[in-house]
Protein backbone atom coordinates (compact mmCIF):
# COMPACT_ATOMS: atom_id res chain seq x y z
CA UNK A 1 0.00 0.00 0.00
CA UNK A 2 3.07 2.49 0.27
CA UNK A 3 2.52 3.27 -3.42
CA UNK A 4 -1.22 4.48 -2.63
CA UNK A 5 0.23 6.75 0.15
CA UNK A 6 1.95 8.85 -2.19
CA UNK A 7 -1.71 10.24 -2.84
CA UNK A 8 -1.68 11.67 0.61
CA UNK A 9 -2.14 14.63 -0.95
CA UNK A 10 -3.46 16.58 1.98
CA UNK A 11 -3.56 14.27 4.88
CA UNK A 12 -4.01 10.92 5.45
CA UNK A 13 -7.26 9.78 8.00
CA UNK A 14 -6.11 7.84 10.87
CA UNK A 15 -5.53 4.28 10.19
CA UNK A 16 -8.72 1.75 10.08
CA UNK A 17 -8.59 -1.21 11.87
CA UNK A 18 -10.62 -4.22 10.49
CA UNK A 19 -13.31 -5.46 12.89
CA UNK A 20 -14.22 -8.98 13.39
CA UNK A 21 -18.19 -8.55 13.29
CA UNK A 22 -20.79 -11.14 11.91
CA UNK A 23 -21.42 -11.53 8.58
CA UNK A 24 -25.44 -12.00 7.33
CA UNK A 25 -26.05 -12.20 4.03
CA UNK A 26 -26.08 -9.47 1.69
CA UNK A 27 -29.55 -7.82 0.20
CA UNK A 28 -30.46 -10.07 -2.97
CA UNK A 29 -28.94 -9.33 -5.64
CA UNK A 30 -31.74 -8.23 -8.52
CA UNK A 31 -32.57 -5.06 -6.09
CA UNK A 32 -29.35 -3.89 -5.48
CA UNK A 33 -26.31 -4.61 -7.94
CA UNK A 34 -23.24 -2.73 -8.82
CA UNK A 35 -22.32 -3.37 -11.89
CA UNK A 36 -22.99 -2.14 -15.30
CA UNK A 37 -26.88 -2.32 -16.42
CA UNK A 38 -27.37 -4.90 -19.06
CA UNK A 39 -30.15 -4.10 -21.33
CA UNK A 40 -32.69 -6.08 -22.83
CA UNK A 41 -35.44 -5.34 -25.90
CA UNK A 42 -36.76 -1.89 -27.11
CA UNK A 43 -40.07 -1.32 -25.69
CA UNK A 44 -42.63 0.39 -27.04
CA UNK A 45 -43.18 3.50 -24.97
CA UNK A 46 -46.72 4.59 -23.45
CA UNK A 47 -46.24 8.02 -23.10
CA UNK A 48 -45.30 8.98 -27.02
CA UNK A 49 -47.47 11.46 -27.91
CA UNK A 50 -48.26 8.97 -31.07
CA UNK A 51 -49.32 6.22 -28.68
CA UNK A 52 -51.46 8.41 -26.02
CA UNK A 53 -52.84 9.80 -29.13
CA UNK A 54 -53.79 6.17 -30.42
CA UNK A 55 -55.33 5.28 -26.82
CA UNK A 56 -57.57 8.37 -26.69
CA UNK A 57 -58.91 7.64 -30.07
CA UNK A 58 -59.70 3.96 -28.71
CA UNK A 59 -61.05 5.18 -25.63
CA UNK A 60 -62.89 8.55 -26.45
CA UNK A 61 -63.45 7.96 -30.46
CA UNK A 62 -65.85 11.08 -30.69
CA UNK A 63 -63.45 13.38 -28.64
CA UNK A 64 -62.11 15.91 -30.73
CA UNK A 65 -59.07 16.32 -28.47
CA UNK A 66 -55.82 16.23 -29.97
CA UNK A 67 -52.88 14.83 -27.52
CA UNK A 68 -49.90 17.65 -27.28
CA UNK A 69 -46.36 17.73 -26.26
CA UNK A 70 -45.82 18.09 -22.90
CA UNK A 71 -41.93 16.87 -23.24
CA UNK A 72 -39.32 15.63 -24.88
CA UNK A 73 -37.38 12.15 -24.42
CA UNK A 74 -33.90 13.33 -25.31
CA UNK A 75 -30.31 12.43 -24.97
CA UNK A 76 -27.31 14.35 -24.48
CA UNK A 77 -23.85 14.00 -24.94
CA UNK A 78 -21.43 16.04 -23.04
CA UNK A 79 -17.89 16.33 -23.46
CA UNK A 80 -16.76 17.49 -20.60
CA UNK A 81 -17.43 18.03 -17.17
CA UNK A 82 -18.47 22.18 -17.77
CA UNK A 83 -20.79 20.52 -20.20
CA UNK A 84 -22.34 18.27 -17.91
CA UNK A 85 -22.70 20.85 -14.68
CA UNK A 86 -24.28 22.93 -17.35
CA UNK A 87 -26.95 20.58 -17.84
CA UNK A 88 -27.33 20.29 -14.03
CA UNK A 89 -27.92 23.76 -13.67
CA UNK A 90 -30.41 24.09 -15.69
CA UNK A 91 -32.01 21.38 -14.21
CA UNK A 92 -31.91 18.35 -16.35
CA UNK A 93 -32.51 15.18 -14.64
CA UNK A 94 -29.94 12.69 -16.66
CA UNK A 95 -30.00 8.81 -16.54
CA UNK A 96 -26.96 6.72 -18.34
CA UNK A 97 -29.16 4.47 -19.97
CA UNK A 98 -31.94 4.31 -21.84
CA UNK A 99 -35.21 4.09 -20.43
CA UNK A 100 -37.39 2.69 -23.39
CA UNK A 101 -35.63 -0.77 -22.99
CA UNK A 102 -35.71 -3.39 -20.78
CA UNK A 103 -33.41 -4.44 -18.04
CA UNK A 104 -32.18 -7.93 -18.01
CA UNK A 105 -29.79 -7.07 -15.27
CA UNK A 106 -29.72 -4.05 -12.52
CA UNK A 107 -26.61 -1.99 -11.68
CA UNK A 108 -25.84 1.50 -10.79
CA UNK A 109 -24.20 2.78 -14.37
CA UNK A 110 -24.22 2.28 -18.26
CA UNK A 111 -21.97 2.73 -20.71
CA UNK A 112 -23.03 3.33 -24.64
CA UNK A 113 -20.80 0.53 -26.46
CA UNK A 114 -20.87 3.13 -29.24
CA UNK A 115 -18.93 5.67 -26.85
CA UNK A 116 -15.15 4.81 -26.57
CA UNK A 117 -14.09 4.05 -22.67
CA UNK A 118 -13.15 7.08 -21.20
CA UNK A 119 -15.49 9.13 -22.87
CA UNK A 120 -18.90 10.45 -21.08
CA UNK A 121 -21.88 8.07 -22.54
CA UNK A 122 -25.16 9.52 -23.89
CA UNK A 123 -27.31 10.91 -20.68
CA UNK A 124 -30.65 10.38 -20.96
CA UNK A 125 -33.50 12.83 -20.14
CA UNK A 126 -36.86 14.28 -20.45
CA UNK A 127 -37.02 18.12 -20.53
CA UNK A 128 -40.19 20.86 -21.26
CA UNK A 129 -40.94 21.71 -25.09
CA UNK A 130 -39.35 25.37 -24.73
CA UNK A 131 -36.28 23.79 -23.20
CA UNK A 132 -33.30 26.31 -24.44
CA UNK A 133 -30.80 23.36 -25.54
CA UNK A 134 -27.51 24.63 -24.85
CA UNK A 135 -25.57 25.28 -28.06
CA UNK A 136 -22.10 23.44 -28.33
CA UNK A 137 -23.58 20.56 -26.28
CA UNK A 138 -24.59 17.33 -28.35
CA UNK A 139 -28.32 16.03 -28.43
CA UNK A 140 -31.17 14.14 -30.34
CA UNK A 141 -34.98 14.76 -29.63
CA UNK A 142 -35.78 10.58 -29.51
CA UNK A 143 -39.31 11.29 -28.98
CA UNK A 144 -42.41 13.40 -28.04
CA UNK A 145 -44.48 12.48 -25.03
CA UNK A 146 -47.70 13.19 -23.28
CA UNK A 147 -46.83 13.31 -19.47
CA UNK A 148 -49.70 14.29 -17.14
CA UNK A 149 -48.85 16.92 -14.76
CA UNK A 150 -52.00 16.83 -12.28
CA UNK A 151 -53.13 13.97 -10.30
CA UNK A 152 -53.83 10.73 -12.37
CA UNK A 153 -57.20 10.33 -10.81
CA UNK A 154 -58.39 14.22 -11.59
CA UNK A 155 -60.51 13.95 -15.13
CA UNK A 156 -59.57 17.24 -17.00
CA UNK A 157 -61.87 19.54 -17.51
CA UNK A 158 -62.90 17.98 -21.29
CA UNK A 159 -63.75 14.82 -19.39
CA UNK A 160 -61.43 13.19 -20.37
CA UNK A 161 -59.91 10.65 -17.61
CA UNK A 162 -56.08 10.78 -18.89
CA UNK A 163 -55.22 7.70 -16.04
CA UNK A 164 -57.45 5.51 -18.07
CA UNK A 165 -56.25 6.97 -21.49
CA UNK A 166 -52.61 6.14 -20.31
CA UNK A 167 -53.61 2.58 -18.85
CA UNK A 168 -54.90 1.82 -22.80
CA UNK A 169 -51.94 3.24 -23.82
CA UNK A 170 -50.01 0.91 -21.84
CA UNK A 171 -52.34 -2.41 -22.98
CA UNK A 172 -52.23 -0.85 -26.70
CA UNK A 173 -48.28 -1.13 -26.46
CA UNK A 174 -47.69 -4.61 -24.95
CA UNK A 175 -47.28 -3.26 -21.66
CA UNK A 176 -49.85 -3.88 -20.01
CA UNK A 177 -48.36 -6.71 -17.88
CA UNK A 178 -46.63 -3.50 -15.74
CA UNK A 179 -49.87 -2.14 -15.14
CA UNK A 180 -51.04 -2.66 -11.39
CA UNK A 181 -54.48 -4.40 -11.09
CA UNK A 182 -57.00 -1.84 -10.82
CA UNK A 183 -59.01 -1.45 -7.41
CA UNK A 184 -62.16 0.80 -7.53
CA UNK A 185 -61.08 4.42 -7.69
CA UNK A 186 -57.30 3.62 -5.86
CA UNK A 187 -55.55 2.85 -9.00
CA UNK A 188 -52.61 4.99 -9.44
CA UNK A 189 -50.24 6.06 -6.17
CA UNK A 190 -47.72 8.34 -5.14
CA UNK A 191 -44.60 6.86 -3.64
CA UNK A 192 -43.62 7.94 0.02
CA UNK A 193 -41.01 5.82 2.46
CA UNK A 194 -38.20 6.20 4.53
CA UNK A 195 -34.42 5.24 4.08
CA UNK A 196 -33.01 4.73 7.70
CA UNK A 197 -29.87 3.17 8.69
CA UNK A 198 -28.60 1.29 11.96
CA UNK A 199 -25.71 1.99 13.78
CA UNK A 200 -25.05 -0.78 15.66
CA UNK A 201 -22.15 1.05 17.73
CA UNK A 202 -25.15 3.81 19.17
CA UNK A 203 -28.49 2.59 19.50
CA UNK A 204 -30.59 -0.65 17.42
CA UNK A 205 -33.24 1.45 16.19
CA UNK A 206 -32.99 2.72 12.55
CA UNK A 207 -32.60 6.56 11.91
CA UNK A 208 -32.42 8.73 9.06
CA UNK A 209 -30.51 8.54 5.76
CA UNK A 210 -30.85 12.65 5.35
CA UNK A 211 -30.53 14.91 2.80
CA UNK A 212 -30.67 12.10 -0.52
CA UNK A 213 -32.43 11.83 -3.89
CA UNK A 214 -34.88 9.44 -4.10
CA UNK A 215 -35.25 9.16 -7.61
CA UNK A 216 -37.78 6.65 -9.99
CA UNK A 217 -39.12 6.46 -13.21
CA UNK A 218 -41.48 4.92 -15.16
CA UNK A 219 -40.46 4.73 -19.07
CA UNK A 220 -39.89 8.89 -19.52
CA UNK A 221 -41.98 9.80 -16.31
CA UNK A 222 -39.27 10.69 -13.95
CA UNK A 223 -39.90 11.92 -10.24
CA UNK A 224 -37.67 13.00 -7.37
CA UNK A 225 -37.75 13.66 -3.90
CA UNK A 226 -35.36 14.42 -0.91
CA UNK A 227 -35.53 12.32 1.93
CA UNK A 228 -35.47 14.66 5.60
CA UNK A 229 -33.24 14.69 8.33
CA UNK A 230 -35.50 11.00 9.50
CA UNK A 231 -35.10 9.83 6.28
CA UNK A 232 -38.70 10.51 5.18
CA UNK A 233 -39.59 11.26 1.24
CA UNK A 234 -42.55 11.75 -0.72
CA UNK A 235 -42.98 12.15 -4.52
CA UNK A 236 -45.74 14.31 -5.97
CA UNK A 237 -47.00 12.47 -8.79
CA UNK A 238 -48.64 9.59 -9.24
CA UNK A 239 -47.91 6.24 -10.71
CA UNK A 240 -50.02 3.06 -12.17
CA UNK A 241 -47.20 0.62 -12.36
CA UNK A 242 -44.27 -0.51 -10.12
CA UNK A 243 -41.11 2.47 -10.79
CA UNK A 244 -37.69 1.64 -11.20
CA UNK A 245 -36.30 3.45 -7.74
CA UNK A 246 -32.46 4.74 -7.31
CA UNK A 247 -30.94 6.62 -4.52
CA UNK A 248 -29.24 9.45 -5.56
CA UNK A 249 -26.05 10.19 -3.64
CA UNK A 250 -26.10 14.12 -4.45
CA UNK A 251 -26.89 15.60 -0.89
CA UNK A 252 -29.64 18.77 -0.89
CA UNK A 253 -26.96 20.63 1.43
CA UNK A 254 -24.61 20.30 -1.87
CA UNK A 255 -21.95 17.51 -1.77
CA UNK A 256 -22.19 14.30 -3.83
CA UNK A 257 -20.85 11.13 -3.13
CA UNK A 258 -19.17 9.14 -5.94
CA UNK A 259 -17.79 6.55 -7.61
CA UNK A 260 -18.99 4.33 -9.83
CA UNK A 261 -16.15 4.10 -12.38
CA UNK A 262 -18.29 5.77 -14.52
CA UNK A 263 -18.72 9.52 -15.49
CA UNK A 264 -21.38 10.53 -12.75
CA UNK A 265 -20.75 13.27 -10.37
CA UNK A 266 -22.48 10.82 -7.42
CA UNK A 267 -23.38 7.74 -7.10
CA UNK A 268 -26.00 5.75 -7.62
CA UNK A 269 -27.66 2.56 -5.53
CA UNK A 270 -30.33 0.98 -7.70
CA UNK A 271 -32.87 -0.58 -5.97
CA UNK A 272 -35.04 -2.10 -8.72
CA UNK A 273 -38.84 -1.96 -9.37
CA UNK A 274 -41.28 -1.74 -6.13
CA UNK A 275 -44.34 -0.67 -5.56
CA UNK A 276 -45.65 2.67 -6.44
CA UNK A 277 -46.89 3.71 -3.19
CA UNK A 278 -43.31 3.95 -2.17
CA UNK A 279 -40.29 2.01 -1.09
CA UNK A 280 -38.71 1.94 2.53
CA UNK A 281 -35.15 0.47 3.54
CA UNK A 282 -33.35 -0.04 6.64
CA UNK A 283 -29.44 -0.26 5.63
CA UNK A 284 -26.65 -1.46 8.46
CA UNK A 285 -23.40 -2.94 8.31
CA UNK A 286 -24.62 -6.17 7.18
CA UNK A 287 -26.64 -4.99 3.84
CA UNK A 288 -24.92 -4.20 0.65
CA UNK A 289 -21.30 -2.78 1.93
CA UNK A 290 -20.92 -0.48 -1.29
CA UNK A 291 -24.67 0.95 0.25
CA UNK A 292 -24.18 1.08 3.73
CA UNK A 293 -20.99 3.02 3.62
CA UNK A 294 -22.10 5.49 0.67
CA UNK A 295 -25.33 5.90 3.66
CA UNK A 296 -22.74 6.75 6.27
CA UNK A 297 -20.69 9.34 4.07
CA UNK A 298 -23.68 11.23 3.14
CA UNK A 299 -24.79 11.55 7.41
CA UNK A 300 -21.39 12.01 8.32
CA UNK A 301 -21.55 14.99 5.79
CA UNK A 302 -25.00 16.01 6.74
CA UNK A 303 -23.46 16.00 10.36
CA UNK A 304 -20.87 18.14 9.62
CA UNK A 305 -22.75 21.02 7.37
CA UNK A 306 -24.83 21.04 10.68
CA UNK A 307 -22.00 21.58 13.07
CA UNK A 308 -20.76 24.37 10.32
CA UNK A 309 -23.66 26.54 10.66
CA UNK A 310 -25.01 25.78 14.18
CA UNK A 311 -26.63 27.62 16.97
CA UNK A 312 -23.07 27.47 18.88
CA UNK A 313 -21.39 29.02 16.13
CA UNK A 314 -20.20 29.25 12.86
CA UNK A 315 -17.27 27.38 10.65
CA UNK A 316 -16.99 27.95 6.91
CA UNK A 317 -18.74 25.48 4.92
CA UNK A 318 -17.07 23.56 2.68
CA UNK A 319 -17.33 23.75 -1.26
CA UNK A 320 -20.55 23.99 -2.17
CA UNK A 321 -20.06 21.27 -5.00
CA UNK A 322 -17.85 19.13 -2.45
CA UNK A 323 -17.24 15.82 -4.48
CA UNK A 324 -16.27 13.01 -2.30
CA UNK A 325 -15.18 9.38 -4.38
CA UNK A 326 -14.98 6.44 -2.30
CA UNK A 327 -12.43 3.84 -2.64
CA UNK A 328 -12.48 0.01 -1.34
CA UNK A 329 -9.22 -1.22 -2.00
CA UNK A 330 -7.47 1.97 -0.52
CA UNK A 331 -6.55 2.42 3.14
CA UNK A 332 -6.03 6.29 3.12
CA UNK A 333 -7.62 9.06 2.68
CA UNK A 334 -7.10 12.49 1.63
CA UNK A 335 -8.76 16.27 0.91
CA UNK A 336 -7.27 16.76 -2.43
CA UNK A 337 -9.14 19.54 -3.73
CA UNK A 338 -8.55 18.98 -7.29
CA UNK A 339 -11.85 20.02 -7.75
CA UNK A 340 -11.29 23.21 -6.69
CA UNK A 341 -8.10 23.93 -8.41
CA UNK A 342 -5.67 22.70 -6.59
CA UNK A 343 -3.40 20.92 -9.17
CA UNK A 344 -0.90 18.59 -8.42
CA UNK A 345 2.13 16.68 -10.58
CA UNK A 346 -0.31 14.30 -13.42
CA UNK A 347 2.15 11.67 -13.30
CA UNK A 348 1.82 11.43 -9.36
CA UNK A 349 -2.07 11.30 -9.61
CA UNK A 350 -2.14 8.61 -13.01
CA UNK A 351 0.47 6.57 -10.76
CA UNK A 352 -1.82 6.45 -7.47
CA UNK A 353 -5.37 5.64 -9.86
CA UNK A 354 -4.22 3.91 -12.24
CA UNK A 355 -7.17 2.50 -14.02
CA UNK A 356 -9.76 5.51 -11.77
CA UNK A 357 -7.08 8.25 -13.70
CA UNK A 358 -9.30 8.62 -16.94
CA UNK A 359 -11.97 10.12 -14.85
CA UNK A 360 -9.67 12.53 -13.04
CA UNK A 361 -10.09 14.77 -16.60
CA UNK A 362 -13.61 15.07 -16.04
CA UNK A 363 -14.91 14.69 -12.56
CA UNK A 364 -12.17 15.59 -10.55
CA UNK A 365 -12.50 14.76 -6.38
CA UNK A 366 -12.13 16.67 -3.63
CA UNK A 367 -12.28 14.43 -1.09
CA UNK A 368 -11.30 10.98 -1.26
CA UNK A 369 -11.98 8.36 1.11
CA UNK A 370 -9.74 4.78 1.57
CA UNK A 371 -12.23 2.47 3.01
CA UNK A 372 -9.97 -0.83 2.75
CA UNK A 373 -10.25 -1.28 6.68
CA UNK A 374 -13.47 0.53 7.56
CA UNK A 375 -15.51 -2.17 8.12
CA UNK A 376 -18.41 -0.20 10.66
CA UNK A 377 -20.27 2.76 11.44
CA UNK A 378 -17.60 4.12 13.31
CA UNK A 379 -14.86 4.07 11.13
CA UNK A 380 -16.12 5.06 8.14
CA UNK A 381 -17.33 8.14 10.53
CA UNK A 382 -14.48 9.24 11.32
CA UNK A 383 -12.66 9.21 8.13
CA UNK A 384 -15.15 11.01 7.19
CA UNK A 385 -15.49 13.63 9.39
CA UNK A 386 -11.61 14.13 9.46
CA UNK A 387 -11.20 14.76 5.89
CA UNK A 388 -14.74 17.59 5.77
CA UNK A 389 -12.49 19.38 8.67
CA UNK A 390 -9.79 20.18 6.32
CA UNK A 391 -12.45 21.55 4.11
CA UNK A 392 -13.53 23.96 6.36
CA UNK A 393 -9.70 24.82 6.80
CA UNK A 394 -9.18 24.88 2.98
CA UNK A 395 -12.31 27.83 2.51
CA UNK A 396 -10.27 29.78 4.93
CA UNK A 397 -6.83 29.92 3.42
CA UNK A 398 -7.02 28.91 -0.37
CA UNK A 399 -5.51 27.11 -3.03
CA UNK A 400 -1.67 28.68 -2.58
CA UNK A 401 -1.54 27.25 0.98
CA UNK A 402 -3.08 23.82 -0.25
CA UNK A 403 -0.55 23.46 -2.66
CA UNK A 404 2.37 24.33 -0.09
CA UNK A 405 0.93 21.41 2.10
CA UNK A 406 0.81 19.38 -0.73
CA UNK A 407 4.20 19.74 -1.99
CA UNK A 408 5.13 18.75 1.62
CA UNK A 409 3.27 15.68 2.13
CA UNK A 410 4.04 14.22 -1.00
CA UNK A 411 8.34 15.16 -0.82
CA UNK A 412 8.15 14.22 3.18
CA UNK A 413 6.74 11.07 2.44
CA UNK A 414 9.61 10.09 0.06
CA UNK A 415 12.27 11.44 1.71
CA UNK A 416 11.48 10.25 5.10
CA UNK A 417 11.57 7.09 3.56
CA UNK A 418 7.44 6.70 3.66
CA UNK A 419 6.69 8.09 7.00
CA UNK A 420 3.20 9.27 6.62
CA UNK A 421 2.93 13.65 7.18
CA UNK A 422 6.82 13.13 6.96
CA UNK A 423 9.19 13.29 10.45
CA UNK A 424 8.27 16.96 11.24
CA UNK A 425 11.71 18.46 10.58
CA UNK A 426 11.27 18.68 6.43
CA UNK A 427 11.19 22.09 5.31
CA UNK A 428 7.00 23.79 5.34
CA UNK A 429 6.29 21.09 7.87
CA UNK A 430 4.00 23.65 9.56
CA UNK A 431 1.66 23.81 7.21
CA UNK A 432 0.66 19.90 7.67
CA UNK A 433 1.35 20.62 11.29
CA UNK A 434 -1.94 23.11 11.56
CA UNK A 435 -3.68 21.27 9.34
CA UNK A 436 -3.36 17.76 10.64
CA UNK A 437 -4.33 19.29 14.54
CA UNK A 438 -7.16 20.56 13.12
CA UNK A 439 -8.27 17.97 11.38
CA UNK A 440 -7.80 15.44 13.94
CA UNK A 441 -8.84 17.56 16.76
CA UNK A 442 -12.49 18.14 15.11
CA UNK A 443 -12.39 13.79 14.27
CA UNK A 444 -11.85 13.76 17.95
CA UNK A 445 -14.50 16.16 18.69
CA UNK A 446 -17.24 15.57 16.77
CA UNK A 447 -16.91 11.36 17.10
CA UNK A 448 -17.26 11.64 20.85
CA UNK A 449 -20.65 13.88 20.40
CA UNK A 450 -21.62 11.10 18.44
CA UNK A 451 -20.36 8.46 20.66
CA UNK A 452 -20.06 9.59 24.01
CA UNK A 453 -17.60 8.22 26.28
CA UNK A 454 -15.81 6.39 24.01
CA UNK A 455 -12.55 8.48 25.02
CA UNK A 456 -11.98 8.53 21.54
CA UNK A 457 -8.68 10.47 20.80
CA UNK A 458 -7.57 10.62 16.76
CA UNK A 459 -3.59 11.40 16.02
CA UNK A 460 -2.29 11.54 19.12
CA UNK A 461 0.96 9.38 18.32
CA UNK A 462 2.18 11.61 15.78
CA UNK A 463 4.99 14.57 16.08
CA UNK A 464 1.88 16.93 15.65
CA UNK A 465 -0.32 17.57 18.66
CA UNK A 466 -4.35 17.69 17.59
CA UNK A 467 -4.39 17.21 22.04
CA UNK A 468 -3.84 21.17 22.35
CA UNK A 469 -6.81 21.71 20.21
CA UNK A 470 -9.04 19.34 22.87
CA UNK A 471 -7.06 20.62 26.08
CA UNK A 472 -8.28 24.57 24.62
CA UNK A 473 -12.03 23.49 23.83
CA UNK A 474 -12.52 21.34 27.03
CA UNK A 475 -11.56 24.54 28.88
CA UNK A 476 -14.02 26.98 26.82
CA UNK A 477 -11.98 27.74 23.59
CA UNK A 478 -14.15 26.00 21.37
CA UNK A 479 -13.56 25.08 17.67
CA UNK A 480 -16.16 28.07 16.56
CA UNK A 481 -13.26 30.10 18.32
CA UNK A 482 -9.89 28.69 17.21
CA UNK A 483 -11.04 28.15 13.90
CA UNK A 484 -10.76 32.04 13.73
CA UNK A 485 -7.24 31.56 14.05
CA UNK A 486 -6.71 29.33 11.11
CA UNK A 487 -5.66 31.97 8.29
CA UNK A 488 -3.42 31.65 5.73
CA UNK A 489 -0.69 33.46 7.67
CA UNK A 490 -0.88 30.64 10.30
CA UNK A 491 1.46 27.84 8.96
CA UNK A 492 3.15 26.56 12.08
CA UNK A 493 2.38 25.76 15.48
CA UNK A 494 4.15 28.63 16.71
CA UNK A 495 1.94 31.11 14.83
CA UNK A 496 -0.98 29.46 15.65
CA UNK A 497 -0.01 30.44 19.30
CA UNK A 498 0.68 33.80 18.35
CA UNK A 499 -2.67 34.21 16.22
CA UNK A 500 -4.68 32.98 19.11
CA UNK A 501 -3.23 35.19 21.68
CA UNK A 502 -4.14 38.08 19.72
CA UNK A 503 -7.42 36.71 19.19
CA UNK A 504 -8.27 35.99 22.68
CA UNK A 505 -6.29 38.22 25.45
CA UNK A 506 -8.28 36.90 27.94
CA UNK A 507 -7.38 33.32 27.31
CA UNK A 508 -3.65 34.25 27.33
CA UNK A 509 -2.98 31.49 30.54
CA UNK A 510 -5.28 28.54 29.26
CA UNK A 511 -3.22 29.07 25.42
CA UNK A 512 0.27 29.09 26.89
CA UNK A 513 -0.44 26.15 28.83
CA UNK A 514 -2.20 24.34 26.15
CA UNK A 515 0.75 24.75 24.05
CA UNK A 516 3.44 24.09 26.34
CA UNK A 517 2.23 21.19 27.57
CA UNK A 518 2.72 19.38 24.37
CA UNK A 519 5.85 20.10 22.59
Amino acid sequence: MRRFAIYLILIAACACSAQNHEILPPLPEEQISHGMIVLGEKLEDPYSVDNMSKALASLYPTKAVSVSTTHFYVRFLPSDQGQYELLEELGVEMLDHPVDFSILKEGDYYHDPDIPEGDITWQYAVVPPDFPFPSGIEYEILDRCHIAEQPLATRSPDGIDWEAVERESFRLTGNAGMLLAAKGDDVSSSPEGHIRIIDDFKSKEAFGVAGVKVSCNVFVKFAHAYTDEDGHYKIEKAFNSEPRYRIVFKNKKGFGIGLNLIFFPASVSTLGKQSPSGCSITVNKRSDRALFRRCVVNNAGWDYYNICHSDAGMLSLPPSNLRIWLFDLLSCSSAIMLQQGVLLDGSIIEDYLGKYYSLVKFFLPDITLGLQYCEDYPSIYAASIHELAHTSHYMQVGNDYWNKLAEYVIKSFITSGFITYGVGTEKDHGYCEVAEMWAYYMQTRLFRERYPGSGAAFGTTFWFFPQIFNYMDERGLTCYKTFNALTPDVHDKEALRMKLLRLYPDAKTLINLAFSSYK
